[in-house]
């Protein structure tokens, strides 16, 4: 880290492997102590330099990829949402679910019911542009409902 608080380009270089890595192995235990290991710096800095360089906490954005890949397979249908839950490496149906609203904007059951087909036909690239999950506050800027 740069004198005036930014991170350097190697710090960059460590967050981008580590950010590579929650999106490989979303479905896996990471917890942010390992992932700030794995790179050589204490969790709080880390923590600090994830945020300052991607917007969000590293556990922000682990569970936003978890509820992306959840938005997916609930949208194929052929999975329960508890089973879709631990599919995505959630421990807790209940923080699944509450993330999952707060990110969706609706409960992963009523997701699955509405969603189940919206996406068909539509090419894969596509559909996951469309229906890629968005934050309560970004949606209030971009005037989504």
């Amino acid at each position: 880290m740069t004198r005036s608080g930014t991170p350097t380009l190697r710090d960059l270089a460590r967050l981008r492997r580590v950010r590579d890595r929650m999106d490989r192995e979303y479905a896996q235990s990471l917890d942010v102590e390992a992932l700030a290991r794995g790179v050589n710096m204490s969790a709080g800095h880390f923590s600090r330099l994830f945020r300052q360089a991607y917007g969000e906490s590293p556990y922000a954005y682990l569970m936003t990829r978890r509820i992306e890949r959840a938005m997916a397979l609930l949208r194929r249908g052929d999975l329960s949402v508890t089973e879709v839950c631990f599919e995505v490496g959630c421990l807790s149906l209940g923080t699944f679910s509450t993330r999952f609203t707060e990110l969706v904007g609706m409960t992963p059951s009523l997701y699955r019911r509405h969603a189940a087909g919206a996406t068909a036909g539509l090419p894969p690239c596509v559909a996951r542009q469309v229906s890629r999950p968005v934050r309560n506050r970004e949606a209030k800027r971009a005037g989504r409902p």
